[in-house]
């Protein structure tokens, strides 16, 4: 039979590309990869047809050569068949091209008479004929390449040949090297041949301070490159070396590129709100700090307005804690009362709550006047600048003279109203409750006149005004909202602390589940204790929170650990090792007493002794600070605070000085007596008397003694004395024995003579001088 002819595949219509000018670089790219596709696999479809021809053809020969090979053997064994009938065409004849039924049908014809022959005769048994295998085609051998000419392209082409054989010794080329290959060509096609690409202009970010490589890759550019470029510039730096930003700016348009300067401290950009609109802007209740000296009353007269007994509640009587009240008056009017410590050490505590305020009420005691911390007061309100409004208190006194305080406020340039001022000042009794109506209606008009207004409904701002670490709560912190509402829920940060609003706290110890302009409440869910006075700011998420509460951290850490410039005053302080240090660690209850403690005892300090501060804290006593303590035998003072159930132990053993305290005064008196008495005492020289040598005698072996003549004073046996020879000190002794002629004495006077044995000494001359003076031992105090 012969094989099918195959029909030759079809070249793919080559299909004409609209004008470059009606569509886009974009869409002729499109459209040229679709017929490129399109392309390879119609070829692809061409070679499965080649390959699937060539098979049915080889099978076709098979079938052919094993039925020729069955009717040979058929017609060599009957027996009755002629020879000439059985003996097959002739090659050419069987090689001819026929249709395959003519070919069958003709020895049928010829057999007839055979097979009629042996229809009697029994059939002969079918033997097995084996079919040879089929030999396929050799793959053609390729042609040797001429001398010269580069034939490794053609070589890893992939034929239909190459697919049937089992010659695995060719290597194919990769899929990706012909499309590596086919993206060449293609590019070298359309794109006229390849072409230098522009540079590309980059807006390279630069911090304050980059390694080399970082900027590198930041533009795009080879690191080695920007090495070069600063060695030109003079400057010798490896690819891991900080530059800083300026550098970072030369090399960025050294290079053609656009530089967008970036700091750290940008960050915190976004962090303070705007200013609200004034239709946002609705009326506040005011805020109020009661300031003045300690022990004038503004704890009692808190309380009168309260109608609540808080003064029983601190240690000594006096205020030690900065603390947010909020009074309803009867009209149904709030008023937020700040309470401030009297103290002179709790002077930080008075300026925040003057900062955080509105309305400040200085209280001033009528039997006592004006005092230290009263002045003090007066300036922060100034320095503030926020309204006054005098409150004359302990008026219920027999001895109480108010126009002698409005008298003495005229020193400090405060000036009453009933003086021709525009102070209010208002006479009260927190004892008997006087006056208090009228101190309240001030209050109101003071707010009215300001026009207090806040927007509530915004994100919150506030302000910290006290700190605490509880044991269950864990940090605590007081917070006076001033903008916005405080909600649970919210993620805020304060100062170098973040966190989340777990609860809230009113000023009555009730949970609310939010708080607005002016309303003081204790927030829960801070990550650490944060510093008094820091502000609250609420922002949007849990990740920026963190983010500037770590940036924040960073800075204080940085501050505290900068070297300070060298002067003349810190070279010389350094050179001075005579200065003790009296080592100290510190606990309280809240952030503001540890504040206030720290500045008292720094105070304290003189020139020989200073206080070092190891630690201070928040919180219970624990085992790190007892640790800490014992590693300087430093004592351990807990303000309001006691040690855990660990510390103690460990303070017991390690031997260590744990020393509780609920007053400032006990703490800093006791302070300052241990750091005197780590002085050594005082030494005070006063000169007795004068004498002249007048003539030196022998008195024993070895000893000589002096004729004196006292000039003035008196010289007393046992007494020190200095031996100086033309103002130089030659000795310093002590009068062993003292004569006037043959008798001894006990002290000679001044115009008289006597002889002297000094101890210890025979550099003696006439014409030195002898100076007696008593040493005066005293105790040091601070």
């Amino acid at each position: 039979p012969a094989p099918q002819q195959t029909r030759a595949p079809q070249p793919a219509p080559v299909r004409q590309a609209p004008p470059q000018s009606l569509m886009s670089r974009q869409e002729l790219q499109a459209k040229l990869l679709r017929e490129a596709e399109e392309a390879r696999m119609t070829a692809l479809e061409d070679a499965r047809r080649r390959e699937d021809a060539a098979r049915l053809a080889a099978i076709e020969e098979q079938k052919r050569r094993a039925e020729e090979n069955r009717t040979v053997a058929e017609t060599a064994d009957a027996p009755s068949a002629p020879v000439e009938q059985a003996t097959p065409e002739p090659v050419a004849e069987v090689d001819a091209p026929a249709p395959p039924t003519q070919a069958k049908a003709a020895p049928v014809e010829e057999e007839q008479p055979a097979a009629s022959a042996a229809a009697a005769a029994p059939p002969p048994p079918r033997r097995f004929t084996p079919v040879s295998p089929i030999k396929r085609p050799e793959p053609a051998k390729p042609e040797r390449a001429k001398k010269g000419e580069d034939n490794r392209r053609q070589a890893g082409k992939l034929t239909v040949t190459k697919a049937l054989a089992d010659d695995d010794s060719a290597r194919a080329r990769s899929l990706a090297a012909l499309k590596r290959a086919r993206e060449k060509e293609r590019r070298a096609h359309y794109a006229g041949g390849s072409k230098t690409r522009d540079k590309q202009v980059r807006d390279v970010v630069v911090p304050e301070i980059i390694t080399v490589q970082e900027l590198a890759n930041r533009m795009a550019e080879k690191g080695a490159d920007l090495v070069k470029s600063l060695f030109k510039m003079g400057q010798a730096v490896t690819l891991n070396q900080p530059i800083d930003q300026d550098t970072a700016e030369l090399l960025v348009e050294e290079f053609g590129h656009r530089i967008q300067r970036v700091s750290d401290a940008d960050v915190e950009i976004g962090i303070a709100g705007d200013d609200d609109a004034p239709e946002t802007l609705k009326v506040r209740a005011p805020v109020v700090t009661i300031m003045g000296h300690v022990d004038h009353g503004k704890t009692s007269l808190l309380d009168a307005l309260r109608g609540t007994d808080v003064v029983a509640g601190e240690s000594g009587g006096i205020t030690q804690h900065i603390g947010a009240y909020q009074v309803t008056t009867k009209g149904g009017d709030v008023i937020t009362f700040l309470d401030t410590p009297g103290h002179e050490a709790f002077s930080e505590m008075r300026a925040r709550g003057a900062n955080v305020t509105d309305i400040v009420i200085l209280v001033v005691a009528a039997d006592d006047g004006l005092m230290p911390q009263t002045i003090e007061a007066i300036n922060h309100t100034k320095a503030a600048g926020v309204p006054m409004i005098v409150a004359i208190n302990k008026c219920d006194k027999p001895d109480a003279n108010p126009q002698k305080v409005r008298e003495r406020l005229l020193s400090e340039e405060i000036v009453v109203e009933d003086m021709g001022g525009d102070v209010q000042d208002v006479e009260v009794s927190a004892l008997k409750k006087t006056g208090l109506d009228q101190l309240i209606e001030k209050i109101l008009l003071q707010a009215e006149v300001m026009e207090l207004t806040a927007n509530p409904d915004r994100a919150a701002e506030g302000n910290v005004i006290e700190a605490q670490l509880d044991k269950g709560r864990g940090a605590v912190a007081t917070v006076l909202v001033r903008k916005g509402t405080l909600k649970v829920g919210d993620t805020f940060v304060i100062g170098a602390e973040s966190g989340k609003v777990r609860a809230l706290i009113n000023d009555k110890g009730q949970q609310v589940k939010s708080a607005g302009p002016s309303a003081p409440v204790e927030v829960l869910g801070l990550s650490g204790v944060p510093k008094a006075g820091d502000q609250l700011t609420v922002v949007e998420n849990e990740a920026r929170a963190r983010e500037v509460a770590a940036y924040r951290q960073e800075q204080i850490t940085l501050k505290r650990t900068a070297s300070v410039p060298t002067n003349f005053e810190s070279m010389f302080s350094a050179l001075n090792t005579t200065m003790i240090e009296y080592p100290v660690v510190i606990r309280g209850d809240v952030q503001g007493s540890v504040e206030a403690i720290v500045t008292a005892l720094n105070r304290i300090s003189t020139d020989e002794i200073k206080v070092r501060i190891l630690s201070s804290g928040v919180g219970a006593i624990t085992e790190s600070d007892v640790t800490l303590a014992a590693a300087s035998r430093a004592p351990l003072i807990g303000f309001n605070v006691r040690p855990n159930a660990k510390a103690r132990p460990l303070a017991v053993r390690e031997k260590i000085s744990l020393r509780y305290y609920d007053v400032i005064y006990d703490l800093l008196e006791e302070v300052r007596n241990e750091m005197a008495g780590q002085l050594a005492p005082e030494r005070i020289e006063t000169i007795v008397g004068r004498a002249e040598v007048l003539q030196v005698f022998p008195a024993g072996k070895k000893d000589k003694a002096a004729g004196l003549l006292v000039l003035d004073g008196i010289i007393r046996k046992g007494l020190n004395a200095r031996l100086t020879r033309s103002d130089v000190i030659v000795s310093k002794t002590v009068i062993h024995s003292l004569r006037r002629f043959k008798d001894d004495v006990s002290e000679v006077r001044a115009g008289m003579e006597c002889g002297a044995v000094l101890q210890d000494t025979n550099d003696i001359k006439p014409g030195d001088t002898l100076e007696l003076f008593e040493v005066e031992e005293r105790q040091r105090t601070l």
